[in-house]
């Protein structure tokens, strides 16, 4: 899990997507890649997920492609049968959590609470997801839960964007921050990949001006 989190560093952020068809998996993959961000989490929102991380894996095997919006033991089986390399879900889940742990699925369960929190750390856990990162205090409240905690990193997702993410990089307990700007659903059904690529440098330049 330690390696996947040091990509997560080196990228600073990860694109989250949402497809609604897997024919666009490759050409977004593409373009992520073009755009200095070869990462996705794709949400098992959909019906498409699990085959358009089959595809973005078996299209472009240097991606790092993880699962996020988990929900179920039943869908971290089937992303990573897919081939997705880690597990995102949006709460803290004892049960999935426990079951990635045991099968050596590296998993970022999200954390809002000091008890959330508690409960990574008591299983080993380094890095969490904070979400909906906005909503729940923003980079005020991850500073006030890394004070007891200063042992986890976070993810922040939730209303991240280009005009705040500098600001949550600058915090040294944070990991990287998980956005979808760049790879909005409508962007994705007009198949707007080069402005995805466009959006996507942006974040990336941004992201590495900050480490």
């Amino acid at each position: 899990m330690s390696t996947i989190s040091e990509k997560f560093a080196q990228f600073g952020v990860v694109p989250v997507v949402v497809l609604e068809d897997a024919k666009d998996a490759a050409p977004l993959a593409e373009a992520l890649i073009k755009g200095g961000l070869p990462c996705a989490e794709v949400t098992f929102r959909t019906e498409a997920a699990q085959e358009s991380i089959r595809i973005m894996k078996e299209s472009y095997p240097e991606m790092l492609v993880g699962a996020g919006t988990v929900l179920t033991t039943a869908q971290a089986d089937a992303a990573v049968e897919a081939g997705a390399e880690f597990i995102v879900t949006p709460g803290f889940d004892p049960e999935i959590v426990d079951y990635c742990i045991e099968k050596g699925i590296p998993v970022f369960p999200g954390c809002i609470t000091p008890s959330e929190v508690a409960q990574a750390v008591k299983r080993g856990l380094k890095t969490v997801k904070f979400f909906p990162a906005e909503q729940f205090g923003g980079l005020a409240a991850i500073k006030a839960l890394s004070a007891p905690y200063n042992m986890v990193k976070f993810m922040p997702t939730g209303g991240i964007n280009a005009g705040n993410l500098k600001e949550y990089l600058a915090f040294d307990r944070i990991v990287c921050c998980g956005g979808s700007w760049m790879v909005k659903g409508d962007l994705i059904r007009e198949g707007a990949f080069d402005r995805i690529c466009e959006l996507t440098r942006e974040a990336a330049q941004l992201a590495a001006s900050m480490r």
